[in-house]
């Protein structure tokens, strides 16, 4: 056969739009895949001169996925600039949102769009391999999972008034105190939604025990991992020092994440708009890492919460007490953060300060310039402004959290490609299983890249009888 290019487009399955492209020899083997993000990211420049405090309102319009998660980083570089910290209520209140979008963002992932894989198999027919696929197969788990997501963007919700987008987080503090109802509703649900995590977990364990021979060979690869953990190596999602370690597990390095510039730089590779970041101690590609669920969980030296630890333990032991190498374990990392994050969610509630009326600090000072770092859903999240001395935006630098993982997934396209892509029997399941490489980073790739100039669009002007009168097409 003649050599061929195989392409995959769109990338099914996650936020945002990419592409796979395999190249095939003559042999029918496949010899080098790449993983291609298109659109271009212009969010930092379109932000100049914008006034600082406006940036918690206009930076969490980069995602409809993880909008707290640019709000906080954010409110954390205004807090800075304005030269104030928040009350330790609105210090807590904030936290609190954020374990409400990693609830959220980490169950709709993992049961509604990496689920469909699992439950209904890889070679499954695309015409039921989704969300709708599963409620036929497993009604109790598809309602389960959608409570479940419901119930982080509730809280979400009763915190900042929206689901999406929401008014919360301001420079020094939040908006608002908690209110007794909210509280009282989420502890009532908490029970509810822990249970489920659980289900989740014991689903894909026994599904891991069912494939063990794929799970094993699925994209396993060394590299280096990075996260947030606290003082004495706990697993953090909100503050925190960066550590980064190698893949023994040994610490190369754990810094205050606002001197993130004299340790990581950025790769720009002739294939994609996404950019790689790596340890720059190592340079580039050696110095690249893993982050998310599986970066931060390789990272932390335990987790502060008993039942989340528990399977923490068990985590641990999967490579011998090394770093877990395979691709697929994102996801039981992703379920063991959302037990983290409800149990986390607990002891919020049950601090005297969460119920405080002291919720803002007056801004100072204009500093004239702020970092914010926090663990996004899919990774470490960075914000940096500068502002002139009225506090407008200068320049603006972000390193969204799928941005760290730019290589792997592009290695883990490959090598799953190598693996499993046959060009003289070529099989649609095959290529999922390919899709499924990059499903297992869950890319928010509206994060990572936003388009600048003409985008695509088909505009039909309909009659009252149905006829189309007009078309407006531009590609």
């Amino acid at each position: 056969m003649a050599a061929q290019k195989i392409t995959i487009s769109p990338v099914t399955r996650i936020e945002g739009h990419a592409k796979i492209t395999i190249y095939v020899n003559e042999a029918g083997q496949v010899e080098r895949s790449f993983f291609h993000v298109e659109q271009f990211r212009g969010f930092e420049k379109f932000c100049e001169g914008r006034i600082y405090y406006e940036m918690p309102q206009i930076t969490p319009r980069i995602c409809g996925i993880c909008p707290v998660s640019h709000h906080l980083a954010s409110a954390k570089v205004c807090d800075a600039i304005a030269g104030v910290s928040p009350t330790p209520t609105a210090h807590k209140l904030r936290e609190l949102m954020h374990m409400g979008q990693i609830i959220q963002s980490h169950g709709m992932h993992f049961f509604e769009l990496a689920g469909p894989d699992f439950v209904l198999g890889w070679d499954a027919d695309p015409k039921i391999r989704h969300v709708g696929g599963i409620v036929e197969a497993n009604p109790d788990l598809a309602i389960k999972a959608v409570k479940l997501r419901a119930f982080g963007q509730e809280v979400i919700k009763r915190l900042g008034e929206r689901r999406v987008h929401p008014i919360f987080a301001i420079p020094g503090g939040v908006t608002k105190p908690l209110q007794p109802k909210d509280r009282d509703w989420i502890l009532k649900e908490l029970e509810t939604q822990l249970a489920t995590a659980q289900v989740g977990i014991a689903f894909f364990k026994d599904w891991v025990m069912e494939h063990a021979d794929m799970v094993n060979e699925f994209a396993v690869f060394p590299s280096a991992y990075m996260g947030l953990v606290q003082d004495d190596g706990a697993l953090e999602l909100y503050d925190g020092t960066l550590r980064i370690v190698d893949e023994e597990g040994s610490v190369l390095e754990e810094f205050d994440p606002t001197h993130y510039l004299d340790y990581i730089g950025e790769h720009v590779n002739p294939w994609t708009y996404l950019k790689a970041p790596f340890y720059k101690k190592r340079g580039y590609p050696d110095g690249v890492y893993r982050v998310g669920p599986l970066g931060r969980l390789n990272a932390a030296s335990h987790i502060s919460t008993p039942i989340a630890q528990s399977e923490m333990k068990i985590w641990k032991s999967l490579n011998g007490g090394k770093p877990v190498e395979g691709t697929l374990y994102f996801h039981y990392a992703r379920l063991i953060e959302i037990i983290y994050a409800l149990e986390r969610v607990q002891e919020l509630m049950d601090d005297p300060d969460i119920m405080g009326e002291d919720v803002a600090t007056l801004p100072a000072e204009i500093t004239g310039e702020g970092i914010g770092v926090l663990e996004a859903p899919r990774g470490t999240l960075f914000h940096h402004y500068w502002t002139d001395e009225q506090g407008l935006i200068a320049r603006a630098n972000l390193i969204v959290a799928t941005a760290g993982n730019a290589w792997a997934m592009d290695h883990s396209v490959n090598l799953v490609a190598k693996r499993y892509v046959d060009g003289n029997n070529l099989q649609e399941g095959m290529l999922n299983r390919v899709e499924g490489a990059i499903r297992a980073y869950d890319p928010c790739l509206s994060c990572s890249t936003h388009a600048m100039g003409q985008m695509p669009i088909h505009i039909e002007l309909v009659g009252p009888d149905g006829k189309v009168l007009d078309v407006l097409q531009r590609d």
